[in-house]
């Protein structure tokens, strides 16, 4: 083959594959969205269609990065401060199982839901999911806090986690090995709550975070329900510490405070209240019902076109923009974190006025891919030690429904934001295709003897190509399409040498 058609191949291969990631990255995901937006479901209580498509994805990954990441063995060397190497991967993996012990629920009011049940589509995710929870090196980093005693000294997130694990797993499978640590975690983590001064422990010395003290007294009275015991009194008992001085000037509880202290040191911020509003209408409906018109009150607006929940209370300047480790990007005061648990909080308190704009722009921001893949949510992640977390959290906030008898309230609209993202990837993609179909027709051949080493640059651009392709499908998308992209700057020519040759 001659140095021009060499270069030819070349430029019909980058054509084509500029127009494939195209149409892939920019105009199926505008379709997927357009398809998810048209669902009626993200407008009332049940599973959407872009839950069942995200657990059939997620399923197989889930379980094989679990299975290689116990067997790594890595995480017993993580430090104390890699939040997002040491409670990431737990919380992900209880993220999922929850998700999954709603889908069996709706399954079983509705088996055309699914063709098989969730339970068994998903029975080795839900096994090496909850492995991953209770195995020991994947504790090192709260034994570095507690020491030996962890599992019976506050350390109350931790705990927590075991004890939501356990139990959707033993309630979904049936197999009791666990049942023990579950039992035992439930009744020594009650008791030490119920023994506190206020009813609060902390996740870490010095640290508590009320948001985790109720999930845990939420995941207390669930485990009921497989162990045959009854906590309903202990859960009464436990708003003691979300009551009066306990709760921040507006009437919330606060992000952080001492465990030890009388009174609330802090602020309700939009991370933290979402997650309450998840599960306090299961535990304390009066006062969840309470909460959740204080969080619209004071976070919930409308602003740049877009629906969400704040990250700080509107009356507090200064917070239009910021970025930590639990909120992720405030932009423009919309909490990211909060705005994501917002659809769950809102769906599980019948605020479908809130949730069918917030599972808009969730579905629209998401980029979802045609393997099931949200592109988004997965770059946030933590590639190396939680890559799937934020996926599995957006199934557990689209799989919450509505919490015992709240009144259900509907309404809401598309924000404007949605429309633009939308704008975004039809029209980024419809260009990327018509500029270079327009280029093929105007390419002019230069003689073959101004394309220097060109044997060479055929040589660089297979081996682009084909690891490319390889690295994207079977190891790390991102790097995959670099190395595609970078595949596309081989064939260029200066546009002096053709005056230098002739």
């Amino acid at each position: 083959m001659n140095r021009q058609r060499l270069i030819t191949s070349i430029k019909y291969g980058n054509t084509s594959i500029l127009i494939f990631l195209a149409i892939y990255f920019f105009i199926v995901p505008g379709i997927i969205v357009i398809y998810n937006l048209m669902d009626p479901k993200i407008k009332d209580k049940g599973i959407t269609g872009a839950a069942v498509r995200l657990h059939h994805a997620l399923a197989p990954k889930y379980d094989q990065w679990a299975r290689k990441r116990i067997a790594s063995g890595k995480a017993a060397n993580m430090s104390t401060g890699n939040i997002s190497g040491t409670e990431w991967p737990l919380f992900g993996s209880v993220f999922y199982l929850w998700a999954i012990e709603s889908l069996q629920e709706e399954w079983e009011k509705d088996n055309s839901l699914l063709e098989i049940q969730p339970k068994e589509y998903a029975r080795n995710a839900i096994e090496s999911a909850t492995q991953l929870v209770i195995d020991p090196n994947h504790a090192s980093w709260v034994k570095k806090h507690w020491g030996e005693y962890y599992l019976n000294r506050e350390n109350v997130f931790y705990r927590m986690l075991i004890i939501a694990a356990v139990t959707v797993y033993t309630e979904l499978t049936a197999d009791e090995q666990y049942i023990d640590l579950l039992r035992n975690q439930v009744e020594s983590l009650s008791k030490e709550i119920d023994d506190s001064p206020y009813g609060q422990l902390n996740d870490y010395p010095g640290e508590c975070y009320p948001c985790n003290i109720l999930s845990a007294v939420a995941s207390i009275y669930r485990a009921d329900s497989v162990l045959g015991s009854d906590h309903s009194m202990f859960v009464k008992r436990t708003i003691r510490s979300f009551q009066g001085k306990h709760l921040d000037e507006i009437g919330l509880p606060p992000y952080r405070t001492y465990a030890s202290g009388e009174n609330s040191i802090g602020i309700a911020r939009g991370c933290s209240n979402s997650f309450i509003c998840l599960f306090a209408p299961e535990i304390w409906p009066n006062k969840a019902k309470e909460w959740y018109a204080l969080y619209e009150k004071f976070f919930w607006q409308l602003k740049w076109s877009g629906a969400g929940f704040r990250e700080f209370a509107r009356y507090m300047p200064g917070y239009e923009w910021y970025m930590d480790v639990d909120s992720g990007p405030v932009l423009a005061g919309h909490g990211i974190a909060a705005s994501a648990f917002g659809v769950g909080a809102a769906r599980v308190n019948g605020r479908f006025d809130h949730a069918f704009p917030l599972t808009a722009e969730l579905s629209a921001t998401c980029w979802p891919l045609a393997d099931g893949t949200l592109l988004g949510p997965r770059i946030l992640s933590n590639a190396a030690d939680s890559p799937y977390l934020g996926e599995a959290a957006i199934l557990f906030c689209l799989t919450r429904q509505p919490a015992g008898t709240v009144s259900i309230t509907k309404g809401g609209s598309i924000p404007i934001f949605v429309y633009i993202l939308l704008t975004c990837y039809l029209g980024i993609g419809a260009s990327i295709i018509y500029f270079k179909i327009r280029n093929i027709k105007t390419w002019k051949y230069k003689p073959k003897h101004i394309h220097t080493y060109a044997g060479t640059k055929f040589i660089i651009w297979l081996f682009l190509i084909i690891n490319g392709a390889t690295v994207s499908i079977f190891f790390y998308l991102p790097v995959g399409i670099a190395m595609l992209i970078c595949a596309q700057i081989i064939p260029k020519e200066s546009k002096y040498s053709s005056k230098r040759f002739k």
